[in-house]
């Protein structure tokens, strides 16, 4: 009897209720793993940069400069992106893309010249400003015909997935397995998932279908002042998310003087925090407010990267990219589903604006970081995106969420 109690009251959870309903629903299962096979693959390529850099004998201000051939290939392919999706289909477009950044991924761990890094970045450009925009449509239509929410899961599931990814990649490094084999290997189980999930993510109804009259889902529209204060705290947590992907191994290895095998572990606390917090997260976010939750997980970031800086030890490091993961954990599903609901703008046509630049802040970020860090140390690079983050904490009490 009191364990029937205790798992009705389980069941009842709001928490709970949540990730059930999407464990056990296969078209967001699916979607959600799409989600984490990019982030697979990208905390992979992340965990060696380093070991790039090295290779190639890089400043910080050259490896600044390589990265961003990575949001330049993203920008060449967002004018594209809408007729592949539509001549594609969501489902097949997913797939394409994670084949083009299976394929591509192999370049940059292997370049033997500064330009042949940059033409493997550029082609992971393309490829991730493809899957970017068909995953979260996948995600959108999924929402809209079955009536469930899943966007904050699905974020958790590309977090859940770099976590994982970059752990591993740490244990790759200690174990001395050659930064290519490894990354082969995961492009290769990531290139296997992406099939096995097709058939799935074709069932999906294709956003012309599930919503007539809205604009095809890579449709801009020119930012309204909502749309745009959205962006511009988009950007600001897509920064935050940039410092610990490429930026945190580094700081980690060179300033602080960390082993090769703990550099790696300050994305991993970064994503096990941002993990969490996105699969608690359609449970926090009735409780807080959403406006709310923007304003404090902005100054819980900005503590996080003041930690890191200024008690400048591994095991500190490590606590405030934890604190980072916590406070930009929830900024991008609320903005994600928002930049749906803005009077005036079509559904497809507000989540593409967002996305794009949010991704784009996400890329671009990390190589202003690195100038920054060449003219001043990587410290006051880091410096940089808390003082971003503060600044996106007094923009959200201006923003209308709708």
């Amino acid at each position: 009897m009191n364990s029937t109690i205790s798992t009705q009251n389980l069941r009842g959870n709001l928490f709970v209720r949540n990730l059930l309903t999407f464990f056990t629903h296969p078209q967001a299962r699916a979607v959600g793993l799409v989600f984490s096979s990019e982030s697979i693959l990208m905390a992979s390529w992340g965990a060696h940069i380093p070991y790039v850099k090295q290779q190639l004998h890089l400043s910080d201000a050259q490896l600044g400069m390589t990265l961003f051939a990575l949001p330049v290939g993203l920008l060449m392919m967002n004018p594209l992106t809408g007729w592949l999706v539509a001549k594609l289909g969501e489902a097949r477009a997913c797939l394409w893309s994670a084949v083009l950044l299976c394929l591509s991924i192999l370049i940059p761990i292997s370049a033997t010249h500064p330009l042949v890094l940059c033409f493997g970045l550029f082609l992971l450009g393309l490829g991730a400003a493809l899957i970017n925009v068909a995953m979260n449509t996948c995600a959108t239509n999924i929402e809209r015909t079955e009536g469930i929410v899943i966007m904050s899961s699905c974020h958790g599931m590309w977090s859940l997935g770099g976590m994982v990814s970059a752990g591993l990649a740490g244990i790759a490094i200690a174990q001395h397995i050659p930064p290519f084999v490894h990354i082969a290997t995961v492009a290769a189980l990531v290139l296997l998932m992406t099939f096995l999930v097709q058939p799935i993510l074709s069932g999906i109804p294709s956003s012309n279908l599930a919503s007539e009259g809205d604009k095809a889902v890579s449709s801009f529209v020119r930012p309204n002042r909502d749309l745009m204060l959205m962006i511009l705290i988009g950007l600001a947590i897509a920064l935050g998310e940039g410092a610990a992907f490429d930026w945190s191994a580094v700081y980690l290895r060179e300033t602080l003087g960390a082993s090769s095998q703990i550099a790696p572990l300050g994305f991993a606390c970064f994503s096990l925090t941002m993990t969490a917090g996105r699969f608690l997260g359609d449970a926090i976010i009735p409780k807080i407010g959403a406006k709310r939750w923007l304003q404090v997980g902005a100054t819980i970031g900005t503590v996080g990267l003041l930690v890191a800086i200024l008690i400048p030890h591994p095991p500190t490091a490590l606590l405030g990219f934890a604190l980072l993961g916590v406070g930009c954990s929830l900024g991008a599903p609320i903005l994600y589903s928002a930049s749906l609901r803005i009077p005036g703008i079509p559904p497809a046509a507000g989540l593409a604006t967002f996305a794009t630049f949010s991704f784009v802040g996400f890329l671009a970020g990390p190589p202003i970081i690195g100038f920054v860090a060449e003219a001043f140390g990587l410290a006051l690079g880091l410096a940089f995106v808390a003082g971003v983050l503060l600044i996106s904490a007094l923009l959200a009490r201006l923003v209308n969420l709708f």
